[in-house]
């Protein structure tokens, strides 16, 4: 008997052959939501809007939604979705359910918008601050000094 008899070969397999089935995590089970709605196309916005409220039809609300620039999205633009479409009324072919129909706004009037709703809540919020200047008398001043912090816990270490 030789040395190379007697000494044992020991194959050793690459890390590569060996192959690790990935654990997928488990699905998690949610309840499916009413509100489900396409994306919005690119450069607009989708937004649920109320139709009708305890039965009765909310003409008021709808007319002024469509006044300030939306518009009710028909099922027919999305062929390949499943979305509850409103069947019969006046807005019948319209994706809708509950009393809320789906509508779109274009991106560039959505911040229009935005932007003058905020300059409309800074213009109030410094007429109040003036108002409260206006009532001042000289022997007793107001001082409107504010400051806000945030802070983590701990001490306060300034």
């Amino acid at each position: 008997m030789t040395k190379k008899d007697t000494v044992k070969k020991t194959v050793k397999t690459s890390r590569v052959s060996e192959t690790r089935v990935k654990k997928e995590r488990p699905k998690v089970w949610t309840p499916p939501s009413s509100l489900d709605a396409p994306p919005a196309p690119d450069g607009y916005r989708h937004r649920w809007i109320r139709a009708e409220s305890m039965g009765f039809d909310d003409t008021k609300n709808i007319t002024g939604k469509i006044r300030s620039g939306w518009d009710l999205v028909r099922a027919d633009e999305y062929p390949d979705g499943d979305y509850p479409i409103v069947d019969s009324g006046k807005h019948a072919g319209v994706i809708g359910v509950g009393g809320l129909v789906l509508a779109r706004i274009p991106e560039e009037l959505a911040k229009q918008r935005e932007a003058y709703y905020q300059q409309m809540t800074q213009d109030r919020n410094e007429a109040l601050e003036n108002d409260v200047l206006k009532e001042q008398h000289p022997s007793m001043p107001i001082n409107q000094d504010r400051q806000t912090r945030v802070t983590f816990g701990g001490s306060k270490k300034d």
